[in-house]
Formats: C-alpha cells, sequence, structure tokens
C-alpha cells in the first residue's frame, strides 16, 4: 500500500505520472503527432468553401434586395437596411476568403496521384504459346 501510494503525487505541484492511460486521456503519447491536424485541415477548408458559396449566395440576394428597395423607395430605412446586410455579407466573404487563401497547401507544380498508376491495356503482358 505504501509502495502504490509513492507512485502518486500528493502536492499540488507535484505532476501526474506519465503513464499511458495519463497520457491517453490528454490526447496523444509523448513524442507522437496526433493524427487529426490533417483531418481537421481539410474539414476546415471543406467548410470554408462551403460557408463562402453562402455568402456568395447572399451577396447576391442583398444586391437585388437593395437595388429594388433603392427603385422603389429611395433613401428609406428598408433599402439602407439592404445596403448594410449586403455590407456586412461582402466583409464576411472577404475574410472567408482570405482565410481560405492562407489556409491553402502551396502547389508543388505536380498533381498527387495516391494510387498505383494505371498501365495501358495494349501492352500484352504474356508470350504467345
Amino acid at each position: 500500500m505504501a509502495r502504490e501510494a509513492a507512485k502518486w503525487p500528493t502536492g499540488p505541484s507535484m505532476k501526474s505520472p506519465a503513464t499511458p492511460m495519463a497520457l491517453a486521456h490528454r490526447g496523444t503519447r509523448a513524442g507522437m503527432a496526433p493524427k487529426t491536424e490533417p483531418i481537421q485541415f481539410l474539414r476546415a477548408v471543406r467548410q470554408l468553401r462551403r460557408i463562402r458559396s453562402f455568402y456568395a449566395a447572399a451577396i447576391v440576394l442583398w444586391t437585388g434586395t437593395t437595388a429594388w428597395t433603392g427603385w422603389q423607395a429611395p433613401g428609406s430605412r428598408q433599402m439602407w437596411v439592404s445596403v448594410l446586410l449586403l455590407a456586412v455579407f461582402t466583409v464576411l466573404l472577404v475574410t472567408a476568403s482570405l482565410a481560405l487563401r492562407r489556409l491553402a497547401v502551396p502547389a508543388t507544380g505536380r498533381p498527387v496521384h495516391h494510387a498505383a498508376p494505371h498501365k495501358l491495356p495494349s501492352i500484352r503482358r504474356h508470350a504467345h504459346a
């Protein structure tokens, strides 16, 4: 029992032991890179692309609404609200586009092929009998 108590620190400044369970609780083992980073990166890029198209659609909608309201009642409160929402969605689109550009992976100049290369079937592989 005394041996068991000696393993675990009791003071507030003492760190917990580096057992596999304690390390797994924190997310990764010591010395290993987390495997979720590429997945989270791809998920963030996909989400930014999706929200960017939503912002672009909202800009088209609010541009039409602003034009219609400006034609029907120039200088009205509805026109200024439409102008404000158009400006808000424009700023959001620019922000999402800049974030997506910052997250973009630099191109290496050649395409990435994850599968084995495909050979053309025109070459016979067996000798004639």
